[in-house]
């Protein structure tokens, strides 16, 4: 028997976390709401899985919705995905069939202080040292790295940027930043930040390089061999923003060759990060899976907003529009 309510599948819903996170009351006996847990794989898979829907509620990029997969959810009518900005989203294309798409609040704590966490673990080598405890391997086998005197750079200094440099300064370092539009003004506005002269200046004399960029026409492959050749062979790369941002040929060239001592990800072309990506098994990489965003007080925003924006949308005043 077909539901007379409007049907709404929150997508990605890794943890099962989605329904707990906020108070979906409002929309109870308004509209019938069901959650997917595994990463639906391709076009094929997510409009076999909802194609029955009205309403999507998506998670940042992890299901991209392009023109292809948006003719095939013939009823689709609302989108709402995390954060106010979704690069794997047509909006034109659903501007032409009719689809509202809104977005929520996204912190910038939680992504800043995993920036830190991925720093601090490959800094201080907390994985292998963690692991020889839990599992009877040697007591201390590696000599950390000390950040206090060194140098950070930061690719990008805008919200998240400039808590990463805060907390870099708490840690004693010097930091450099550097875009391209980052102007001595802004950078003035950062105590204790020095504008770099240029981008390739940014990575020779950095320590530890943090990327913190918008992914755009203009950024995708900002980062290249020859940003990545001028590292120093004990530098790290931190990367909690986008994948594009780096050619991914030239960074697993580095890593393998050692160009620079490792990198800390967070972020991959390809997500959930495929078995055999070498990424997963290179001794010089501290891979997480797309954490940055994932906190308690985040996934409140972005829940307990996705339920605002989807009842103004049904009220006919919908709130939050992109595009």
């Amino acid at each position: 028997m077909t539901s007379p309510l409007p049907r709404c599948a929150v997508l990605d819903d890794y943890q099962g976390a989605a329904l707990a996170s906020a108070d979906w009351g409002p929309l109870a006996g308004r509209v019938e709401v069901r959650t997917v847990r595994e990463h639906l794989d391709g076009p094929d898979a997510v409009a076999a899985a909802v194609g029955d829907c009205e309403i999507l509620v998506v998670m940042r990029e992890r299901t991209p919705l392009d023109a292809d997969l948006i003719a095939r959810l013939p009823r689709l009518r609302l989108v709402v995905t995390s954060g106010m900005r979704n690069a794997s989203i047509d909006l034109a294309a659903c501007r032409e069939r009719g689809i509202t798409v809104c977005g929520t609040a996204s912190g910038s704590e939680p992504p800043a202080e995993l920036t830190w966490a991925l720093i601090l673990g490959l800094a201080r080598h907390l994985v292998p040292e963690a692991r020889a405890v839990r599992e009877g391997g040697p007591w201390q086998s590696t000599v950390g790295t000390d950040l206090a005197g060194r140098t950070l750079g930061l690719l990008g200094l805008g919200k998240i940027g400039g808590r990463v440099a805060a907390v870099g300064r708490a840690f004693g370092m010097e930091v450099l930043a550097w875009s391209p539009h980052l102007t001595p003004e802004r950078v003035a506005a950062h105590e204790g930040v020095r504008l770099a002269g240029s981008r390739a200046e940014l990575f020779a004399a950095s320590d530890v390089v943090s990327l913190h960029l918008v992914l755009s026409d203009r950024t995708r492959g900002i980062v290249g061999e020859p940003e990545l050749r001028a590292m120093r062979p004990s530098a790290y790369l931190v990367n909690t923003s986008r994948a594009g941002l780096v050619d991914g040929s030239a960074l697993l060239r580095g890593l393998r060759e050692g160009w620079f001592a490792g990198a800390g990800l967070d972020v991959y072309e390809t997500e959930p990060l495929p078995a055999g990506d070498p990424l997963r098994t290179l001794p010089n990489v501290l891979a997480l899976p797309h954490l940055g965003y994932v906190s308690k007080a985040n996934y409140a925003r972005y829940f307990g907003q996705a339920v605002e924006d989807v009842a103004a949308w049904l009220a006919g005043a919908p709130v939050r529009v992109l595009g």
